[in-house]
């Protein structure tokens, strides 16, 4: 029997991309494993999953819808096209993609539920697939990042928006705190290196010295590598959120301007969320509107030191 040829459209944010893997595991089931699978997408969605062992090619897209048309039309033909992403480009990117059949998401269609229940209701309406989403699934090589002691995370930024970072003081505190208990790992991208560095000065000034600064130093590989080794992850709503979910690791989610139910960790038993119940959240704005960022501020280093505490 020949493998289904599966062509798929990544969303372009780590985190939904991590998100979508349960909704792409269960296209592989439906088929009995029977596919070939070959991604399209951002350097991050397709680094992401990459090592899959039913991934045989990827692409990754350009913005230029010049370029969009030459990868088009060297990717070959295939079964099944899905695109997880709701954007005009996805739209012209289907019309051109040659394929038997052609599904992309609809953002304003799907909008019940967990963003894993979205994408896969997606899939079940696509191709008929009856199965509910099981849990995150990422697959990274075996030599993981190995240390005598116990680790720490910290993920003061998050791409989104300033709406969605607690204040990088609060993370000073928490790893000043558990410092004694644990070696701490930050983490952040290259548009969060001042921020990270912020942090670094502040625990060099109160004699902290066990810590490592990753911000804008690791490729996704080695993100996920380091995440997949922690002990406690503190973090805000993000994509490194989402790869520690996907490794079932203890995990403190600080929300404050998105919605909890859509986007928190999905099944993972030790995941703990701290917000506040204020009446302008959920906001879902990048910068607050208000300009008093309370629902992060309101949000005390105590609270979520406690609870780290109670994790170990």
């Amino acid at each position: 029997m020949l493998d289904m040829r599966i062509l798929i459209e990544l969303p372009s944010w780590l985190g939904d991309c991590v998100m979508a893997t349960p909704a792409i595991e269960n296209i592989i089931d439906f088929y009995d494993n029977n596919v070939e699978i070959t991604l399209l997408g951002n350097s991050i969605s397709t680094e992401i999953m990459q090592f899959h062992p039913r991934v045989v090619n990827s692409f990754i897209l350009s913005k230029n819808y010049k370029e969009l048309y030459k990868t088009s039309k060297i990717i070959g033909d295939f079964d099944i096209f899905l695109s997880f992403r709701s954007s005009f480009r996805s739209t012209i990117l289907k019309m051109l993609i040659s394929s038997q059949k052609k599904y992309q998401f609809n953002k304003k269609k799907f909008t019940i539920g967990h963003q894993v229940e979205k994408y896969n209701q997606f899939v079940q309406e696509s191709l008929g697939v009856k199965k509910k989403p099981g849990k995150l699934k990422i697959f990274n090589i075996d030599t993981c990042y190995s240390s005598n002691e116990r680790l720490l995370g910290i993920n003061p930024g998050a791409s989104y928006g300033s709406a969605k970072c607690w204040p990088h003081e609060k993370f000073v505190d928490v790893a000043i705190a558990l410092s004694d208990k644990y070696k701490i790992l930050i983490f952040g991208g290259s548009s969060e290196i001042e921020l990270s560095k912020k942090i670094e000065k502040k625990l060099k000034d109160q004699n902290c010295k066990n810590f490592i600064n990753l911000t804008g130093k690791t490729t996704i590989k080695e993100l996920i590598e380091y995440i997949s080794s922690l002990d406690l992850f503190i973090t805000g709503d993000s994509g490194p959120m989402h790869i520690a979910s996907a490794f079932q690791i203890p995990t403190i989610s600080i929300f404050g301007p998105t919605k909890v139910f859509e986007t928190c960790q999905w099944m993972n038993d030790k995941s703990v969320i701290v917000k506040k119940d204020l009446v302008c959240q959920p906001c879902m704005r990048r910068v607050c509107p208000l300009k008093h960022h309370n629902c992060m501020k309101k949000i005390s280093s105590n609270e979520v030191i406690d609870l780290a505490l109670n994790l170990i």
